[in-house]
């Protein structure tokens, strides 16, 4: 009786912390939807069964930020806007991972006015920048297996030593 045989029977995994941690941070990216304009309705169809963005561990879009580690930023935003945005990406754990989507997040697209940022990677640390006015959900798809791959690169260890950002506590009188 070999190990072969001992295997067939009661089989066991061998592998190393850093591997499973990658693998289930890859396979389970919590978007948090930044749906500014019209680039979110291609983001809301994304979920639908024809692309199926549940294949990717990623159908739990939450709406807190406290819960998410991709903050996908589809649409126009506006200098006013962008603070909101900054605030909210604040407030996600590290690690976190950005994508712009769209040419008005990536560049401001065809505003070229005064109210409208000219790219959000002015503000903050952008991971992937997708096409198209508006890009199709396969290509967020894409981007989001882009963001996996970057996901997996990473070591759990790099993350352990940094410091916890300080909260401001708001008070309404």
């Amino acid at each position: 009786m070999g190990l072969e045989a001992k295997l067939n029977h009661e089989g066991f995994l061998t592998t190393t912390v850093d591997a499973l941690v990658e693998w289930s941070r890859k396979n389970s990216v919590w978007p948090m939807p930044m749906g500014i304009s019209c680039c979110a309705i291609e983001m809301m169809a994304s979920g639908d069964p024809k692309y199926d963005i549940a294949r990717f561990g990623s159908e739990v879009m939450r709406f807190t930020p406290r819960q998410c580690d991709l903050m996908i930023v589809a649409g126009t935003v506006t200098y006013k806007m962008s603070h909101v945005v900054k605030k909210i990406y604040d407030q996600m754990p590290d690690p976190k991972w950005v994508i712009a989507m769209g040419a008005c997040t990536s560049s401001g697209g065809m505003y070229r006015t005064y109210s409208v940022v000219q790219g959000i990677d002015q503000f903050l640390p952008v991971d992937i920048y997708l096409a198209g006015c508006p890009p199709r959900p396969d290509n967020l798809l894409n981007a989001l297996i882009q963001i996996q791959d970057k996901i997996g690169r990473t070591r759990a260890r790099e993350f352990q030593d940094q410091p916890l950002p300080e909260l401001t506590v708001i008070q309404n009188n």
